[in-house]
């Protein structure tokens, strides 16, 4: 049987550069270009009832060790304190033994959000 064997050489010492000296400010404003377009995505797709679900959703962008991030929140709750929006997505169980199908809704809706971020993003990177 053969050996294989690998030879590197190099460092990635240019991307580390990159990303020490990239501007937080700059992505950050990216996600927040978004975050707007995201609540308005997700509320028009929420099932609506009364509509405090679908004019519940917030979003709110953070740096962490490097990674950026962007969580859309939504803060209608049950009594019980269950996000509403879960019950809906995922389904749930009913007083008398029966279950409410639930309705794919959050995915569908913030995918070409996101799909434009990542683009942004890149477009950034690329600028550079």
């Amino acid at each position: 049987m053969g050996v294989v064997s690998f030879k590197h050489g190099g460092d990635f010492k240019n991307l580390e550069k990159f990303f020490k000296g990239y501007n937080t400010q700059k992505m950050i404003s990216i996600l927040e270009r978004y975050g707007q377009e995201g609540i308005q995505a997700l509320a028009s797709a929420t099932p609506v009832d009364s509509g405090l679900t679908a004019s519940s959703w917030g979003y709110r962008t953070s740096v962490s060790r490097g990674s950026f991030f962007i969580m859309w929140t939504n803060n209608n709750m049950t009594s019980n304190g269950t996000p509403l929006v879960i019950l809906l997505q995922y389904g749930h169980g009913t007083k008398n033994g029966g279950f409410v199908q639930g309705k794919e809704f959050i995915n569908s809706a913030i995918q070409p959000v996101m799909d434009k971020i990542a683009n942004a993003v890149w477009q950034e990177v690329r600028s550079l």
